[in-house]
């Protein structure tokens, strides 16, 4: 079954409500970091893609053709790739930056994913994410927990209860935490690659 993720005009109406109600300040301030070559890893339908800043050179990601259909209407000049987080067709140091907004949640295997970040991620690159986490309550992250293979299914993917934010730091990254944001279960932070760690 496809999910709710992989209907693109489904998926930015559910989003649309967020939106109005301050998620699009903080993709402004997700994408605002964002330097040099720049992937956005599961673009999804290319909501993120008008707001980078001048100058940066950005290739938008994403697995679903439908969804890239929809992401080349927002921004017709950004270079779009169809592929997986977990297996990036792209050379090692390729960006200076890799952005993810609300897709890590849906990648079937996060830390492989991850581990396929850094690898493109050039010396000193950046990392900044956007993503909905386990809530830090017990009552919320049992909701979740009970929630998940049903939504997992109606949303093609998505996991509500996934720790993000631990699996970032498993894969050897350091999260910056004066660029770190919580708001509920919402998180938006920048990493880096930690020194030493493979």
């Amino acid at each position: 079954m496809r999910g709710l993720e992989q209907i693109p005009w489904l998926y930015d109406a559910m989003l649309w409500l967020g939106e109005a109600t301050g998620l699009r300040s903080w993709r402004e301030k997700l994408t605002a970091g964002a330097r040099g070559r720049v992937l956005d890893v599961g673009c999804g339908t290319g909501r993120n893609l008008p707001l980078f800043p001048p100058g940066a050179k950005v290739v938008g990601l994403e697995p679903e053709r439908e969804t890239l259909l929809k992401a080349r209407k927002r921004a017709p000049g950004v270079p779009l790739v169809r592929g997986s987080a977990e297996k990036l067709p792209f050379r090692d140091g390729a960006f200076d930056t890799v952005v993810s907004g609300l897709a890590f949640c849906s990648v079937p295997d996060p830390l492989r994913g991850l581990a396929e970040v850094k690898r493109v991620l050039a010396p000193g690159g950046q990392l900044r994410m956007l993503e909905h986490v386990r809530s830090t309550s017990r009552l919320g992250a049992r909701w979740q927990d009970f929630i998940q293979p049903f939504w997992t299914w109606v949303a093609g993917g998505c996991h509500p209860n996934r720790d993000t934010e631990a699996n970032v730091r498993q894969a050897g990254f350091e999260i910056d935490p004066a660029d770190h944001r919580a708001r509920k279960t919402l998180r938006r932070f920048s990493a880096r690659a930690s020194p030493g760690k493979p």
